[in-house]
């Protein structure tokens, strides 16, 4: 088995040297979801939840958790975002809500983490802002998408 990339000549955890690589153009989407009662979908498109706007600060969360990614995970790069978007769903057949998150860069390395990380913020502050009215939320499905940019191409 080759050496992992982020293990250093001593064996502790490193953070992969990215000096030398070109930046390029480079693109990752995650989703993930939040299932609830029928009766929270109803409160929320109502606009009569406890908190407030739950769709708009779970976006805004979201955006936000993806500026602050390298601060979370130990070996991500800082990296400076071009575009971050994510876009929360209703959803009656969940029922929940679908959640989406699309980040760009110009940089020498990927941005799946801060997708992931935006969609898991996303998911994270719905539930906070619904827990008052359903303590039945499940939280899922954080993935990657897709991904553009970088040496290994897209998938």
């Amino acid at each position: 088995m080759s050496r992992l990339s982020h293990v250093g000549e001593d064996g502790r955890a490193a953070m992969i040297d990215v000096t030398g690589k070109a930046p390029t153009d480079r693109k990752a989407t995650a989703a993930g979801w939040l299932k609830c009662k029928p009766e929270t979908l109803a409160l929320v498109r109502a606009g009569t939840t406890p908190k407030g706007a739950v769709i708009q600060t779970a976006e805004l969360a979201g955006t936000m958790a993806a500026k602050r990614t390298a601060d979370l995970i130990p070996l991500c790069h800082p990296l400076p975002l071009t575009k971050v978007s994510v876009t929360i769903g209703l959803d009656d057949e969940l029922p929940g809500f679908r959640i989406a998150a699309e980040v760009r860069t110009h940089a020498p390395t990927g941005v799946e983490m801060e997708a992931l990380t935006a969609a898991s913020v996303a998911g994270l502050t719905l539930f906070d802002m619904l827990k008052a009215v359903d303590r039945t939320m499940e939280i899922g499905g954080i993935q990657v998408t897709s991904k553009t940019g970088g040496k290994s191409g897209g998938w």
